[in-house]
């Protein structure tokens, strides 16, 4: 069989379903919503308004640089790193500064932070001991435990201000409370920066005098170690042996110089001389005066040697002398060059005997520094001592002058300062009328709908079987023409299982109950998957025209079929003869139900009396219980669910509910048979899932060609399983286990 009387199936939910369930119950839910709403007015109106205020306060460092030095980055402060700032933020909770603003406001007398002590009426739950008697604690703890709850304190993220926050009834108090904890926090830390600069003081002032005398001895020390080994300073870096050994090195190094120079300007000449080249060449010689005289005079000569010789003959005495004079002046230069070449050779020799002298001292101060080295070990040693010693008090002076300045009152101020003050808050924080009204409003409009939402769920009518399309895309069974005009169609793929209550015994009977309970079991499960049964593969033997009632009736009952469907093409003769195959098989004894899904209600109009009583409409509308749906035939044991009176187009919303309900009904009776008119094949395909079922094709009074043509629709649809009841009557005896193949 198809997945029409399957056991198990999974389901879906239906959104519309949900939302139309919804909307139908929006006066109940609109009118709950506007009763919370109201009560949450009177309620908060009622309530005593709590107000709230903060101060806040800048935690940095506020002590004043009194030794005219460039201060330290406060980045590397170690008071206004994250720690501190959290430690900062406890110390304003702490129970000693609340005492102190507790006793300065002299809140112990105010109800609001003492209640127990000004209530005339018990705690019930203290009478019942669940509870500890507060008037057992001090008054003072009792305010102390009321302040802390109406206290908060924290430290603002990622900066560093600390917020004082306090609520309270009165809205003066709100704002006072804060401004005088900040103020106490302030007068605390200042008052501990002065403690510790007076304890300073005074641990300084006995160390002070014993490094005063510690320094004078080491000095002392000093200049008697440095006069008996004469080690004597010409600055404060050199002693006087390193000053006479740095001046005989200067001293012998400009000599070395002078040597040098002397030597190579001798050797100059002395090379100029041997290769004969002309003295005026050499700057020794020419910086003479005397060669520059002679210079000169040797110049006149030649000129006058030369002026003569274009008027005089060669061998002319005045030539002649000219000539004698200008050889001995030559010979004046080349004397006194040689003069100037020994003067140099003078010069580099006293440059050697004083350089050798120097050299000598210079040994002599060697030995003696190196000597003087050893002694000043001992000294730089006692030099070092007195200088820490020195330093050490020197530390000491500055910070004693700093202690001893800070010891008045207004020179430590507390490393901390208010920067934003509580003012008296015009509006109570609490509670917040309207914001409350619009909460309570919306969750109870919520809760009301998530309530019918549940029952729905839980009813399971707004359950559909999955992989089931909306019914925009749903398929009709419509009536043939033959059909009432006022008929309307119903819709027939597959629907969910309808979840009704089931509170009366008659007309279903034991049956109906049944029914009623395995839907209830339908709906919760939705995850099963469906079974299929096994298509029947026997081929019966039937006359010219086809199978009669009884035939058909009888191989329903052999086979066990649990649900079969009904096509009459031809109307409402076919339904006819559907009915009378379910008073057939009830005759026999099966428990059989009729489920009129006909566009005419003709079953209905022959089983009932009252074509108006609820039916499978009222059911896919949720209009009706289950077991109210399902009534007895007036002429045989077989039961009918009739057409319904509610609205066909309506019904069409639910009707994804069907499946279920076929699969329920299965469940309670032999055989569910399902008459559905003058359906159309695409129609059948939504009911049956496209699956193998039992179609009993009902065409009374049908020629043979007619029924071939039938036949063979049903067959290229993917129907070829179909038992075709041609006759109302029997011709022969039904032959068991054959049926027609079509």
């Amino acid at each position: 069989m198809s997945g029409v009387n399957g056991g198990n199936q999974d389901v879906d939910i239906d959104l519309g379903r949900v939302i139309s369930a919804v909307w139908e119950r929006k006066a109940r839910i609109l009118a709950a919503t506007i009763v919370a709403a109201a009560v949450a007015l009177v309620g908060t109106s009622l309530m005593k308004p709590s107000y709230k205020s903060e101060t806040r306060m800048l935690i940095e460092s506020r002590s004043p640089n009194l030794s005219g030095g460039d201060a330290a980055a406060q980045a590397n402060d170690p008071l206004l790193d994250s720690l501190n700032i959290t430690s900062q933020a406890q110390l304003l909770q702490s129970t000693d500064l609340i005492k102190r603003v507790a006793r300065d406001l002299n809140l112990a007398k105010l109800k609001e932070f003492d209640p127990a002590a000004q209530s005339f009426l018990p705690d019930p739950l203290v009478l019942i001991g669940l509870k500890q008697d507060p008037m057992k604690l001090d008054p003072e703890d009792r305010v102390i435990k009321e302040f802390r709850d109406k206290l908060n304190v924290y430290a603002v993220e990622n900066s560093r201000v600390i917020a004082i926050e306090f609520s309270s009834r009165d809205p003066k108090l709100a704002a006072e409370i804060p401004n005088r904890m900040a103020q106490a926090y302030l007068q605390i830390q200042s008052g501990a920066k002065l403690d510790t600069h007076s304890e300073t003081a005074k641990w300084l002032e006995p160390e002070i005098a014993s490094l005063t005398s510690k320094v004078k001895e080491a000095e002392k020390k000093v200049a008697n170690y440095r006069s008996s080994n004469g080690l004597f300073q010409t600055t404060e870096t050199n002693s006087f042996s390193t000053q006479q050994l740095n001046d005989i090195s200067t001293e012998l190094a400009r000599i070395r110089g002078e040597r040098a120079n002397a030597e190579a300007r001798a050797e100059n000449v002395r090379t100029a001389l041997k290769a004969g080249r002309a003295s005026d060449t050499l700057s020794d010689v020419v910086g003479s005066q005397v060669i520059q005289r002679l210079k000169e005079a040797e110049a006149n000569l030649q000129a006058q040697i030369a002026d003569s010789s274009t008027s005089l003959l060669e061998g002319h005495p005045r030539l002649k002398g000219l000539r004698g004079q200008l050889s001995g002046i030559r010979q004046q230069i080349e004397s006194e060059t040689k003069k100037i070449l020994a003067s140099l050779d003078n010069e580099a020799e006293m440059s050697r005997i004083r350089e050798r002298q120097l050299m000598g001292q210079l040994n002599g101060l060697k030995a003696d520094s190196a000597k003087a080295g050893e002694e000043e070990v001992g000294l730089r040693a006692l030099e070092r001592e007195a200088a820490a010693q020195r330093q050490l008090l020197e530390t000491y002076l500055a910070r004693y002058r700093e202690a001893s300045s800070r010891l008045e009152g207004n020179s430590s101020p507390a490393d901390a300062r208010v920067v934003s003050k509580a003012v008296e808050p015009s509006e109570p924080y609490f509670p917040k009328i309207i914001p409350i009204v619009i909460v309570v409003s919306l969750a109870t409009l919520i809760f009301g709908c998530l309530i019918v939402i549940v029952t729905e769920l839980f009813s399971g009518r707004a359950l559909r079987p999955s992989g089931v399309r909306n019914a925009d895309n749903d398929i009709m069974l419509e009536p043939a023409a033959s059909a009432p005009a006022a008929a309307a169609p119903l819709p027939v793929h597959q629907m969910q299982a309808e979840a009704a209550r089931f509170d009366r015994p008659e007309p279903a009977q034991e049956n109906a109950r049944n029914a009623a309970a395995l839907a209830y079991a339908k709906i919760a499960e939705q995850s099963l998957s469906e079974k299929e049964s096994e298509a029947e593969g026997a081929v019966a033997e039937v006359d010219d025209r086809g199978f009669t009632i009884g035939s058909v009736a009888h191989y329903l009952q052999r086979h066990d079929v649990p649900v079969a469907i009904g096509i009459s093409p031809g109307g409402d003769e076919g339904s006819t003869a559907t009915v009378m195959l379910a008073r057939e098989l009830a005759e026999r004894g099966r428990t059989v139900v009729l489920v009129d899904m006909t566009g005419s209600a003709a079953p209905t109009q022959m089983m009932v009396e009252n074509p108006k009583l609820p039916g499978i409409t009222d059911l896919l509308c949720g209009e009706t219980a289950f077991g109210d749906a399902i009534h007895p035939d007036r002429f045989s044991d077989a039961h009918i669910i009739p057409h319904g009176a509610s609205d066909p187009a309506r019904a069409m919303r639910g009707v994804d509910r069907l499946s279920m309900i076929i699969d329920a009904l299965a469940d309670a009776y032999d055989l569910v048979l399902i008459e559905c008119g003058p359906a159309e094949i695409a129609g059948i395909s939504r009911l049956t899932r496209n699956a193998m079922a039992e179609i009993v094709l009902s065409v009374p009074g049908f020629k043979d060609e007619e029924v071939a043509e039938l036949v063979t629709d049903f067959e290229a649809a993917g129907y070829g399983n179909l038992l075709v009841m041609a006759q109302t009557a029997d011709r022969h005896s039904p032959r068991p286990g054959k049926r027609r193949a079509a």
